[in-house]
This record gives structure tokens, sequence and C-alpha cells, in this order.
């Protein structure tokens, strides 16, 4: 069996990384951003050989966005 750290000790203070992480929640994310994403994880979790590109995840969210808009 693999020998495992506690996960009840402090982690190392990483001051840079604390730094970039606020600088980060500052910033936000645009709505563009946000839709660029959700078609990147749409098509990274698509099955091999499905035939789903990423242009084809791009067409399905404009799809879904103008059904949601007519509402």
């Amino acid at each position: 069996m693999a020998i495992r750290k506690s996960a009840l000790i402090d982690p190392p203070a990483r001051p840079e990384l604390d730094r970039l992480l606020e600088q980060a929640r500052a910033v936000g994310v645009t709505d563009e951003q946000l839709r660029e994403q959700r078609i990147s994880f749409a098509y990274g979790n698509a099955p091999e050989n499905s035939g789903i590109t990423k242009e084809t995840a791009r067409n399905a969210a404009n799809s879904i966005l103008m059904r949601t808009q007519a509402r």
C-alpha cells in the first residue's frame, strides 16, 4: 500500500500563488469567455470518433443560445 502524507498538516506558504489567485478573483470572467469555456468543455468531453468538432460544439452552443433568448 502506498504511503500517504497526512492531510491534517498545513500546506507550505506560497505567496506568489496566493497573489495570483487573488488577482484572478478580482478580474472575473466575461460572458464571452464563459461561453468559450463551455464550448471547449463540450468538445473536450466528446467521445473519440464521434464526429464532434470544436466548430460543431460552437454551432450547438449558438443554437441553444438562440432558443433560450426566444423564450
